[in-house]
C-alpha cells in the first residue's frame, strides 16, 4: 500500500531495506562475538603455555638488532644468541642477588612489620577510636542476643609455602622462555624468510618484510628507551631514599627499575612500599608522606616529562587504552601479562599502520593529535 506525497510522487508506507541490511549483519557480529569470546577463553586457558612464548618472541624482537650487529662483526649467529642469552642471565642473577637478602627479610619479619605498621597507623587513627570501640560493644551486644553458632576458623597458608609451590611453575617457564630464545635468535632471520616464501606476490613479499622489520625495529627502540629510562629512574630513586636516610635505597632503585615497565600501576606500587617501609622505619610519622612523596614526584618527572620527550610521537599511545590494556592483560596473566601489554600494544599500532583497513584502529590507539604529526622515531625530537 502506498500513499501520496505533496508532488504526487507514490511513497512506501515502509522501507524493508534497514531491516534487510540488520538482519544481514546480525550473524556477522554474533560471529566476532562469539571468536572474541574464544580467543580470550584460549589465551586464559593456554597460559602455562602462551605467556614464555610471547615472552621469547619480544624479546628475541629486541635483541635481534643486537644480534645482527654480531653477524656484521663475523660471529656466528649460534655464538650471538649464546651471548646475548649469557648478558641477559647475568643482568637478571645480578638483580636477584641484590634482593634476595633485603626480601627476604622483609617475608620473615612480616609478621613484626605487619603490627609495627598497625601501631604506627593506630596513632594516626587515634581520634576515631571511641568510634570504633563503640561500634565493637554494639556488635558485641547484637552477637550475644543472637544464637550461637559455632564457627570454624579457617588459615591461610603460610607465605613462604605459597611461594614454594610457585617455584616450579616460574623456573619452567623461565627456562621454556631461554631456550625459545636462544633457538629464535641462533635461527637468524629464518622466520622472515619463510614469510617472505609463502607470501604470493612480490609486493606482498616486500609489505610483509617491511610490517616485520617496522615492528621490529619500533619495539626494541622504544623497550631499550623505556630500560635507560627506567635505570636513570632507579638510580634517582635510590639516591633519593639515600639522602632520606632509608634502608636499603638499592633495593628502592631496583624496585623503581623493575616496576616502571608496567605504566601507571608499577608507579603506585613502589609508592606504596616505600610509604610501608617509612612507617616502620622512622619513629616520626610525618616521614612517609615524605618519602612517598619523593618517589612520586620523580616517577611523574619521569611519566610526564622524560618519557614523552625520548619517545616519539609515532610511538605514544591512548593512556586510557594503555590502562584498559593492562588490566585486561593483568587479569588474564598476572604480572607477565601486565609486562607485555605494551609492548603488544605497540606491535598492534605499528601493525595497522601499514594495512588500510587498520587505519582507524591505528588512530583510535595513539594518542590525541598523534595521527597528524609526521612519523618520528625514537629520540628523534
Amino acid at each position: 500500500m502506498t500513499t501520496e506525497t505533496r508532488n504526487g510522487s507514490p511513497e512506501s508506507n515502509s522501507d524493508p531495506t534497514p531491516h534487510k541490511r540488520w538482519s544481514s549483519t546480525l550473524p556477522t557480529w554474533v560471529g566476532i562475538g562469539i571468536f572474541i569470546y574464544l580467543s580470550v577463553f584460549a589465551l586464559g586457558f593456554a597460559q602455562l603455555f602462551l605467556v614464555p612464548v610471547v615472552l621469547a618472541f619480544l624479546l628475541s624482537m629486541v635483541f635481534s638488532p643486537i644480534r645482527r650487529f654480531f653477524d656484521r662483526r663475523g660471529l656466528s649467529q649460534g655464538l650471538s644468541a649464546l651471548i646475548i642469552i649469557t648478558s641477559l642471565l647475568t643482568g637478571l642473577f645480578a638483580i636477584a642477588a641484590a634482593l634476595a637478602v633485603p626480601v627476604s627479610g622483609w617475608i620473615n619479619n612480616a609478621p613484626q612489620i605487619e603490627m609495627r605498621i598497625e601501631g604506627r597507623l593506630n596513632e594516626i587513627t587515634g581520634p576515631f577510636s571511641e568510634l570504633f570501640e563503640a561500634k565493637e560493644k554494639l556488635d558485641s551486644m547484637a552477637s550475644s542476643d543472637s544464637p550461637k553458632v559455632q564457627q570454624v576458623e579457617t588459615q591461610d597458608d603460610n607465605l613462604s609455602q605459597k611461594l614454594a609451590a610457585l617455584v616450579p611453575t616460574v623456573m619452567t617457564q623461565f627456562l621454556f622462555t631461554l631456550v625459545l630464545l636462544l633457538f629464535l635468535l641462533a635461527s637468524g632471520d629464518m622466520f622472515y624468510e619463510k614469510l617472505v616464501h609463502i607470501m604470493p606476490t612480490l609486493r606482498d613479499k616486500k609489505r610483509a618484510v617491511r610490517i616485520t622489520h617496522d615492528i621490529e625495529r619500533k619495539l626494541s627502540r622504544y623497550l631499550f628507551t623505556i630500560t635507560v629510562i627506567n635505570a636513570g629512574l632507579g638510580v634517582a630513586v635510590a639516591i633519593a631514599m639515600w639522602a632520606l636516610g632509608m634502608p636499603s635505597p638499592l633495593v628502592f632503585g631496583i624496585i623503581a627499575f623493575l616496576f616502571n615497565f608496567v605504566p601507571y600501576l608499577g608507579a603506585l606500587a613502589g609508592i606504596i612500599i616505600a610509604a610501608m617501609v617509612a612507617i616502620v622505619s622512622y619513629d616520626w610519622i610525618g616521614w612517609a608522606p615524605i618519602v612517598a612523596g619523593t618517589y612520586f614526584f620523580l616517577t611523574t618527572l619521569e611519566g610526564q616529562l622524560i618519557t614523552p620527550y625520548f619517545v616519539g610521537r609515532s610511538l605514544r599511545l591512548n593512556t586510557v587504552v594503555v590502562f584498559l590494556t593492562i588490566s585486561f592483560w593483568a587479569w588474564l596473566w598476572s604480572v607477565v601479562g601486565m609486562i607485555v601489554a605494551v609492548p603488544l600494544l605497540v606491535a598492534v599500532k605499528t601493525l595497522s599502520e601499514h594495512i588500510d583497513g587498520l587505519e582507524p584502529l591505528g588512530h583510535f590507539l595513539s594518542e590525541r593529535h598523534a595521527e597528524r604529526q609526521p612519523e618520528a622515531s625514537i629520540g628523534e625530537r
